[in-house]
């Protein structure tokens, strides 16, 4: 699935594994697609903790004609099952599919991987991602706690809730 695709809007992408020289330009998407999270103090992301990040795992990038990137998703491999994470659509894009597309390439790429599932987390404090996942075939199947790279404002209580599909 990594190559030309369109948008729902029709505009043409192109889809990549990010490159460590992308970094500059992935903090400040991701950041403004995480913008909504106002319960945990600073930004999602910085380049000592997006460098950690890709040495785990992979970055999948969506850019326009003009090189502009429009989302990106985080993918890991975890034996055989996948984990992807970090799903940030620029805000300006949301709303188009865009999100649902970066989420069926990761898919694929773990396909091709070999793996036979794929897990994920959200935030306990984002009420509308469980939903949103559930409509991609994803079930909870258990609760974490949260280990914020950033503090959480006070009096903030959160946990991840874990979501898989079979592949």
């Amino acid at each position: 699935m990594i190559g030309k695709q369109r948008k729902a809007t029709g505009t043409e992408i192109r889809l990549r594994m990010a490159k460590a020289a992308d970094r500059a330009r992935l903090i400040p998407l991701i950041n403004s697609a995480f913008s909504v999270e106002t319960f945990i103090e600073g930004p999602r992301t910085d380049d000592k903790r997006l460098a950690a990040v890709m040495k785990k795992g992979s970055i999948l990038v969506a850019e326009d004609k003009g090189a502009r990137l429009a989302a990106a998703v985080y993918v890991e491999l975890r034996g055989a099952r996948g984990y992807l994470g970090m799903l940030a659509v620029d805000p300006k894009l949301q709303g188009n599919g865009l999100g649902r597309k970066m989420t069926l390439a990761a898919e694929e790429w773990f396909r091709r991987q070999g793996c036979k599932g794929v897990e994920l987390t959200v935030l306990s404090l984002r009420k509308e991602l469980p939903l949103y996942y559930r409509k991609l075939g994803y079930t909870e199947t258990g609760r974490q706690e949260f280990h914020p790279d950033q503090p959480l404002r006070a009096g903030v209580k959160c946990h991840c809730i874990v979501m898989s599909k079979r592949l």
